[in-house]
């Protein structure tokens, strides 16, 4: 009897454990030392970004008047930067509140997928882009046919694939948003999240690294092979008046992949072991370690949407002009009207209007060399005849 009843005063050892709620509330990843510097950080990555794009988007929409493919492509992103940046405030509320998120769950779902969303979105067209100039010099110079070079002459390509990758990621971020994971915690948002009742979403996580890593091969291989080819035309006839031109084109080809390598390759050399360790159950310290470093990298890929506003600037000649145009008319416009007369005053006019024909013409920046009086050939003037190597410089 007296065996009986210390049997039933043994408490049940289940209750005992703590559950795994209690061990994630116990085991917070994220440092409190490290919101201030991360809410600073993406303050100023907001107003950059916001600022570099939305001048961006102006200058594709309003003053670049060449329409093609990169053009389209181009518009999408900066679009895609847009949104992203716009997710950054959000960011910079729960670092500055202590990693404290007060928006509510769904808030954050939507927040932190459309922010990933447009991450990618931005990787795919950046690598459509590469694809879109090596095929015009491969398809287009070699001549393969009247229709596909028709087809790839015209924005209708880039428009299709533009349309068809929103709405793929689209169909894929809203279940996301919609679908409850299990692991949500009150008041957090962007923290290390356990993924071993969610598999479904970590895989998809590596499913995305997979897609930039083949974008990354991509854009070695295609702007390699376009510095490659430019150098060569460079080397073999150093007395054409644009071979320095290919020379540098092909030099800032790698200003490209530089930028791209210093913000998302460190990133994605990361994400597999930060989904691995939430698909595992790793110690604390490991947890901390991990969400820490994944952190800083993310502040890398974020940085990728004030770059590309200043890639456009520097790599394309007619986005440069187009933009530097319009800033010296507003503020020089009062200024040159008092000072020039007569026929200074005319000779801007037409020095300007020479400049706005120049801009409007079917020329890229690779093709602005100044023997554009010469004898019209394949040697002397090569950008008129090899489009991918006229619609984006870089």
């Amino acid at each position: 009897m007296s065996i009986l009843n210390s049997t039933t005063a043994v408490p049940n050892i289940s209750n005992l454990l703590p559950t795994t709620s209690a061990l994630n509330q116990s085991c917070s990843p994220e440092d409190e030392f490290l919101s201030v510097p991360f809410a600073v950080f993406y303050s100023v990555l907001f107003l950059f970004g916001l600022v570099g794009n939305l001048l961006a988007l102006w200058v594709f929409l309003f003053l670049h008047s060449r329409r093609n493919s990169v053009r389209v492509f181009l518009i999408n992103v900066a679009l895609a930067d847009l949104v992203l940046v716009a997710c950054l405030p959000f960011r910079v509320l729960y670092h500055a509140l202590g990693n404290h998120w007060p928006l509510g769950p769904h808030m954050c779902k939507l927040v932190g997928n459309l922010f990933y969303m447009n991450m990618y979105v931005s990787i795919t067209l950046l690598g459509l882009i590469s694809l879109d100039r090596y095929l015009k010099t491969q398809w287009v110079q070699g001549g393969r046919g009247s229709c596909g070079r028709r087809w790839l002459r015209s924005s209708r390509w880039s428009v299709v694939s533009c349309g068809v990758l929103w709405a793929i990621s689209l169909m894929a971020v809203v279940p996301m948003i919609t679908l409850a994971e299990g692991n949500e915690e009150q008041g957090k948002c962007f923290q290390y999240k356990p993924r071993t009742e969610a598999r479904s979403k970590a895989y998809f996580n590596l499913f995305l690294v997979g897609i930039f890593w083949l974008v990354f091969v991509v854009l070695l291989v295609t702007y390699g092979r376009i510095a490659c080819n430019l150098l060569k035309a460079s080397r073999d006839r150093p007395d054409l008046p644009n071979a320095m031109r290919y020379a540098r084109t092909a030099k800032k080809s790698f200003v490209v992949l530089f930028l791209f390598t210093v913000c998302f390759v460190p990133y994605h050399s990361f994400r597999g072991v930060y989904v691995r360790s939430q698909l595992s159950d790793p110690p604390c310290e490991v947890r901390r370690f991990v969400d820490r470093i994944n952190e800083v990298m993310l502040l890398f890929s974020a940085l990728n949407s004030c770059l590309d506003p200043v890639m456009y600037f520097l790599l394309s000649g007619s986005v440069r002009k187009a933009t530097i145009q319009t800033v010296s008319h507003v503020f020089c416009a009062r200024t040159d009207t008092t000072v020039t007369t007569g026929s200074s005053t005319t000779e801007f006019h037409k020095t300007s209007q020479s400049s706005t024909y120049a801009l409007a013409t079917p020329r890229g920046s690779v093709g602005l060399i100044p023997s554009l009086h010469l004898k019209t050939s394949l040697e002397v003037v090569p950008c008129a005849q090899r489009p991918g190597l006229c619609d984006y410089e870089g």
